[in-house]
């Protein structure tokens, strides 16, 4: 099976960028996608809709989210025993010194702040993609 990612993303045209270059980057990748925190946690939860959800092999998280904020969702994973051990990338528009501090102390994998060209942008998530997915050795549930 392929690696799988969790895209918590608010926005969808980043959400779909984000999928294209998934798509051409190193290797085949699954990715299921989710617009906001709360959503995110029913996915991770294997709550309705998502009973029969993958557990992913890696997360993106944006910060800024409606409903449940990506704070709390990084809080959440990595307090849970059962999710913990999942990377969490915080990939987001905020270069905030104190978001990044913040997401640190949480225990994030990660802090990526999201380029703005287009370029830079695929190059980014490609980047993201090979050292998570094909270089660093995850822990397999």
């Amino acid at each position: 099976m392929p690696p799988t990612i969790l895209l918590v993303e608010d926005n969808p045209g980043d959400a779909r960028l984000a999928k294209e270059a998934l798509a051409e980057g190193n290797g085949s990748t699954q990715l299921f996608t989710v617009d906001d925190g709360a959503e995110a946690l029913a996915y991770l939860e294997r709550r309705a809709p998502y009973q029969n959800a993958i557990m992913p092999d890696l997360i993106l998280l944006d910060l800024n989210l409606p409903r449940i904020d990506g704070r709390e969702v990084l809080k959440y994973i990595k307090e849970s025993e059962s999710l913990r051990s999942i990377p969490v990338v915080v990939l987001t528009t905020s270069s905030s010194h104190e978001d990044i501090m913040n997401s640190y102390e949480q225990h994030a994998n990660c802090y990526v702040t999201k380029p703005i060209e287009l370029d830079e942008f695929f190059d980014t998530i490609h980047k993201i993609q090979s050292f998570w997915l094909h270089t660093a050795k995850l822990a397999k549930g």
